[in-house]
């Protein structure tokens, strides 16, 4: 049977272009996840919870240290794009987040990710940038920039 693990690699390694190098390893993934203050949701193809790992199609993983969280990874298999999966993983990453305490949200993205106009839709804005920060893929090096949201 599928596991929570086994459906974020399926769709880690669907989404993620290895040409950038910022898919993460299984191990890394399950030590981030054996932490209580990481927390991942998965979405099936209506942007729902499935009721089966196996039939998510995107995930969501963040972090919480006090009253903020950071988004650490998010993806949506590439058949499944454009239809409101990575936006309702949006909106349910910001209500559980809000819902443990946290006021303040940060994620970063290397320069050109496409995913920025996700991001901006959701209340997200550059706070900061990182000059060169991505080295390990076979394109760049790339600058990482950091996105807050803060809550009202």
């Amino acid at each position: 049977m599928m596991d929570a693990v086994d459906a974020i690699m399926a769709v880690m390694e669907a989404a993620f272009d290895p040409a950038y190098g910022e898919a993460w390893n299984r191990r890394q993934v399950d030590d981030a996840l054996r932490f209580p203050s990481t927390h991942f949701l998965l979405a099936d193809t209506r942007g729902l919870e499935p009721d089966n790992p196996r039939d998510a199609v995107g995930f969501a993983m963040s972090r919480q240290a006090a009253d903020e969280e950071e988004l650490l990874l998010i993806a949506v298999s590439p058949a499944a794009r454009g239809k409101g999966v990575g936006h309702a993983l949006m909106r349910q990453f910001i209500a559980s987040a809000r819902a443990r305490g946290s006021t303040r949200l940060f994620l970063e993205m290397r320069d050109g990710n496409p995913a920025e106009a996700l991001y901006l839709k959701h209340g997200f804005a550059p706070v900061g940038r990182r000059k060169d920060y991505y080295r390990s893929g076979t394109v760049g090096p790339l600058d990482a920039i950091t996105y807050s949201c803060l809550f009202s």
